[in-house]
């Protein structure tokens, strides 16, 4: 299916969206006395599930409008410090209240939007100055801004960190924890003065040989000619984009669903259950979390394909042959920034040990400077938000920072 097609097929979807919704409002309205019906509830339910599979999901926002620090409430304002054609560097701030040490949270730029990361920055936000990566969707890129490569990326969080200065944390999440761990390692080699402080990397793939999971098999099973002939579209008519080569969110977001299928159907069928017994607080739960996992930006091409080929293929950062700007990238460079890596014992996307081996890749930290964390019971989600992440990571995370603040 070409994106022209798909777009056409979303664009109906959502005009059936429409007309859903207004039968369902009908439905539902409170004079209606069939709303209070049996009837009225399974009609209600069926139309509200069906509303969710034809619906478009735009970016959610942050909207985290208060945070608590030390006792005191502080109104939270979202600024965009740093402006780029790929990204934002927004900033949370707590107006009236600042911190000399400065967390960049590096978001993955793997489909979904920097607001997944939305509870990870709640979490963070009472102990830390917090700025975050907000990826634009490649789509809404206007052509003549140019490519966006692997080592753009790297230059991204060079000229980030710097802007911020030398009292700087780098926690990077997923996919960026390889463009964190070679950004860091080129500063060092520089002898920046701004190298980060500290550096902690969550669930990412940086030695794809260690404990293989379904993410890497199906890299391997396909070949470099299948991606750029198969996974990649042009930006069709309508958008900023158009005519950019990219690998379309939707295609992204379809690979997320089909490594858990089963488990996404219980969730659809428990809500439906959910709607036609009156389950409020379950269907709230659910509605925010797929109104946040269905919203998906398109990844730039020339990004996408060279992450495919150099970590998940040639599995470069392990094998110490990464390159940035044609240079070899010296991870024996990094010797003053302290290094922490949390992984999940369930991860299904980055196995154990894929992480972790960055202690074994920066050999020059001394061992007072490093620490590795596994979280039982955590899939890959959990490392960075829920319930666990936030009453047994986030504290090791605060921990570690402090330490070296």
């Amino acid at each position: 299916m070409s994106y022209q097609a798909y777009d056409y097929l979303a664009r109906t979807g959502q005009m059936m969206n429409e007309g859903l919704s207004i039968v369902n409002d009908m439905i539902s309205h409170p004079s209606n006395p069939l709303s209070y019906t049996w009837t009225g509830r399974l009609t209600r339910a069926s139309l509200e599930t069906a509303m969710r599979f034809t619906r478009r999901y735009d970016k959610m926002g942050f909207d985290i409008v208060e945070v608590e620090r030390q006792g005191k409430k502080y109104k939270v304002r979202e600024d965009i410090v740093l402006s780029k054609p790929f990204c934002d560097l927004v900033h949370f701030n707590a107006v009236g209240h600042t911190d000399k040490d400065k967390v960049l949270l590096v978001a993955p730029l793997s489909g979904h939007h920097a607001t997944l990361l939305k509870g990870t920055v709640q979490a963070l936000l009472p102990e830390h100055e917090v700025y975050i990566t907000d990826w634009a969707d490649a789509r809404e890129v206007p052509l003549d801004e140019g490519p966006f490569s692997f080592d753009c990326y790297v230059s991204y969080l060079i000229e980030f960190v710097n802007y911020l200065g030398k009292d700087t944390h780098m926690i990077a999440i997923c996919q960026p924890t390889v463009q964190a761990l070679i950004a860091t390692a080129v500063m060092a080699e520089e002898k920046n003065k701004n190298t980060p402080k500290s550096l902690t990397l969550m669930a990412g793939p940086l030695d794809t040989s260690k404990n293989p999971t379904r993410v890497n098999e199906f890299a391997h099973r396909h070949p470099m000619s299948w991606y750029k002939n198969v996974a990649i579209m042009t930006v069709p008519v309508g958008y900023p984009g158009e005519g950019r080569k990219v690998y379309p969110g939707f295609m992204q977001l379809g690979g997320f669903i089909s490594m858990n299928q089963q488990t996404h159907m219980q969730k659809y069928a428990n809500y439906f259950q959910n709607l036609l017994f009156g389950e409020d607080e379950d269907a709230d739960r659910f509605r925010a979390f797929y109104d946040e996992y269905m919203a998906v930006l398109d990844m730039p091409a020339e990004f996408y394909l060279e992450t495919i080929e150099r970590i998940f293929k040639n599995n470069e950062i392990a094998n110490r042959t990464i390159t940035y700007q044609g240079k070899p990238v010296d991870f024996d460079a990094i010797s003053n920034t302290a290094l922490l890596t949390v992984e999940g014992a369930n991860d299904d996307i980055c196995g154990l040990g894929q992480t972790e081996a960055a202690q074994d890749i920066c050999r020059n930290i001394p061992k007072n400077m490093r620490k590795h964390h596994v979280q039982v019971g955590a899939g890959h989600y959990g490392i960075f938000s829920g319930s666990m992440y936030r009453k047994n990571i986030r504290p090791v995370v605060t921990e570690f920072i402090n330490k070296y603040a």
